[in-house]
């Protein structure tokens, strides 16, 4: 017999459709014929290794990571929290990368031309390993609000894309956090594309014990890749 633990069924009412009315690039972007199925020896195939070896000392500091001449603009966050299964068993030594926007709200990117400055000490790109209980911990700035183009006077919820690798190729899954009490939640078509009974699990919580005195507040936002409480991911 096979070692390999069985897996429970994904909870696919969790998250959001492929295409969403109302988030009108999933209609230019998403798929629109039925998926083709891999072959399970690709599917398979090892990935190149996400070792310790590739992540620097710094990486999982976003206020550090890119310094040149100063400190990064704006609040002081750390985010931290575990990545497990759906038994709650530790998901360790795997890789946690995250990307947002400056305390601005832009992004590091030329094809962002928000009106807004870029913060020269400030990439907004960070990565780590999960430890032996699964956890992961990043120290960035609280990235701000954005206007997307979505619809009339759109703009998008503070919030940090996370982006988690497994040991194979088809195992990347990339999910969103955002902040508790937000009032652009209400109003934002991704967030509210998220079946109602799981968008809770995309908000980060307040904790006073994550918090560092005098430095930086914190946030816990736990990852569960699987089973009936798993975390939301981007299909």
């Amino acid at each position: 017999m096979s070692d390999t633990p069985l897996l429970s069924p994904r909870d696919w009412s969790s998250h959001s459709d492929y295409l969403c009315q109302p988030y009108k690039s999933t209609l230019l972007r998403g798929p629109t014929k039925p998926l083709v199925p891999l072959k399970p020896a690709l599917k398979d195939l090892l990935a190149p290794v996400y070792g310790h070896e590739i992540v620097g000392e710094l990486d999982h500091d976003l206020t550090r990571n890119a310094r040149q001449n100063g400190e990064p603009i704006g609040e002081r966050i750390v985010v931290t929290g575990r990545v497990t299964d759906e038994d709650g068993r530790p998901v360790r030594n795997t890789l946690v990368e995250i990307w947002q926007a400056n305390a601005a709200g832009r992004y590091v990117h030329k094809v962002d031309q928000h009106d807004a400055p870029l913060d020269p000490n400030f990439l907004g790109a960070g990565r780590c390993m999960t430890d032996n209980e699964g956890r992961y911990t990043f120290v960035s700035i609280k990235p701000g609000a954005y206007p997307w183009g979505n619809h009339t006077n759109a703009w998008r919820p503070n919030h940090i894309h996370l982006s988690l690798f497994g040991q194979s190729f088809a195992s990347r899954l990339v999910t969103q956090m955002y902040f508790p009490g937000d009032p652009l939640l209400a109003l934002d078509p991704i967030y509210q594309g998220t079946p109602e009974k799981a968008r809770e699990r995309l908000v980060a919580k307040f904790s006073l014990d994550v918090t560092r005195a005098d430095i930086a507040l914190g946030y816990v936002f736990d990852i569960v890749l699987r089973g009936p409480q798993q975390t939301p991911m981007e299909q």
